[in-house]
């Protein structure tokens, strides 16, 4: 068809042929990237079908198609079957969740901290450590998967949340997060999807950018994923893996029953994908929460790898975190662990041992939480929301909100009223949502006290 047919024709996007270089693909490509990194394509917008933006630029089919995929690796980009490729909401920006230096007069809504108030506890185990006689033989490269001893304290602590393994098939590593760089880069390949609920934990879509990795979203309800929508588009697309927190999603605080975790568990299991539990929130769940009755490692072991971090439970400054992995992954996770981090540091580790062994962590672990119920029953004071709404103690709550306003103006809104608060849109794995939504955080703030002054705020402010 030639060009100029398309005068009056409604595109979405007219890309400057005269603009395009060889190789072609990668020409168009990066015009897309720029289009989108400057504005000029916003989130949600659906792009040209391939053959209608082939016959305009007057080139071959397959050219942009190779460059849609690149885009689509770059997460900038996202198909969904039977309906075309959209704008990624989050292509223009990193959605990467941090502790940023935010004024001290800001209340910190956003970040989800872990009421560090028992930090002293930890220093005083860490005194402890530093008294030990065998204080020097942490300092060394030996054990990079971790000590034996500080593994079977690991052990000890992941059996109160149903894990059962042996020292064999785990290993210490510095925190979740490098417990997700390190599966992702060990088990998967660039261009292979990973099946996520439509909202996840934003930095896990940051690393999944970072690795490559496509991200799938599925709808779910008030359970987590739903099986028949995983089932659906493992039928029409080649899935390798699916990403889990079943103790408390994040950003939803959803929690996942035992009947759906069999369910889920049976579509894995037929489809043979890998499950990357992140099990973080086990503390607040196993044995609290009446249906909690077994992760899902239990039902999968050989295609899952079970991450436990500490950062919530006991210390977020240490970054230790368990991860353990059936037989056919451990060569490759092991290799990784050692290219990515050498080993994780065995001072941090002893420390954290020390806290299990002596008891003082589950002291730590009731104290979180107690703090977690207070701060619960606070926010439920401003925002009543109906019984059996995500997990009870969850350090973050899931607000909905009625109006829409974008979403970086929004968070950029209530900055300027003294609060930091993040917007539903940071964790999108990848679909446009109807619905809108506020994470709010409840373990960052320095007491209860200026926690309702936040929440405060948040009340007074959230219509505008």
């Amino acid at each position: 068809m030639p060009i100029n047919s398309f005068t009056d024709y409604p595109m979405s996007w007219r890309p400057d042929r005269d603009a395009l270089k060889r190789p072609v693909y990668l020409s168009l490509a990066l015009l897309l990237e720029h289009d989108i990194a400057n504005g000029f394509l916003a989130p949600g917008t659906k792009l040209p079908p391939q053959r209608e933006l082939a016959d305009f630029l007057d080139v071959n089919f397959t050219t942009i198609t190779r460059a849609y995929k690149l885009c689509e690796l770059k997460g900038l980009i996202y198909a969904v079957t039977g309906s075309g490729t959209f704008v990624a909401p989050n292509a223009a920006r990193s959605v990467t969740i941090s502790k940023d230096k935010i004024s001290n007069e800001i209340i910190d809504l956003g970040f989800v901290a872990s009421f560090e108030q028992s930090n002293t506890t930890v220093a005083e185990a860490a005194k402890s450590v530093i008294e030990k006689r065998y204080l020097e033989q942490l300092f060394n490269y030996n054990d990079p998967t971790g000590i034996p001893h500080q593994k079977i304290a690991a052990l000890h602590w992941m059996k109160a949340f149903g894990i059962h393994a042996d020292t064999e098939n785990m290993a210490i590593v510095s925190g979740a997060q490098n417990a997700l760089a390190i599966t992702l880069l060990a088990l998967f390949e660039p261009g292979n999807r990973v099946a996520v609920d439509i909202y996840t934990y934003a930095n896990f879509i940051e690393i999944s950018k970072m690795f490559r990795i496509k991200l799938v979203p599925i709808p779910g309800d008030e359970h987590g994923m739903l099986p028949n929508e995983l089932e659906n588009q493992c039928l029409q697309l080649d899935v390798h893996g699916v990403f889990l927190m079943p103790s408390c999603s994040n950003p939803t605080t959803v929690m996942i029953p035992e009947n759906r975790k069999k369910e889920l568990a049976a579509i894995i299991r037929k489809h043979h994908l890998i499950l990357i539990e992140d099990d973080i929130h086990a503390f607040l769940t196993a044995g609290i929460i009446d249906d909690y009755r077994q992760p899902m490692y239990q039902l999968l072991p050989e295609q899952t790898v079970y991450i436990c971090s500490t950062s919530k439970s006991i210390c977020s400054g240490f970054r230790v975190a368990y991860i353990v992995f059936g037989d056919k992954f451990k060569e490759r996770i092991i290799k990784a662990i050692f290219n990515i981090n050498v080993k994780t540091s065995s001072l941090d580790a002893e420390i954290i041992t020390e806290l299990i062994l002596s008891g003082k962590a589950n002291a730590i672990v009731e104290e979180k939480k107690q703090l977690a119920q207070s701060a619960n029953s606070l926010f439920s004071e401003f925002f009543p929301q109906p019984l059996h709404t995500g997990h009870p103690l969850s350090f973050y709550r899931w607000l909905p909100i009625s109006d829409y306003v974008n979403a970086s103006r929004m968070e950029s809104y209530f900055l300027n009223k003294g609060i930091r608060v993040f917007h539903s849109d940071r964790f999108l794995s990848g679909a446009s949502a109807q619905d809108n939504f506020l994470r709010i955080a409840l373990a960052s703030t320095n007491s209860l006290g200026e926690l309702k002054k936040g929440l405060e705020i948040l009340k007074e402010n959230l219509r505008f």
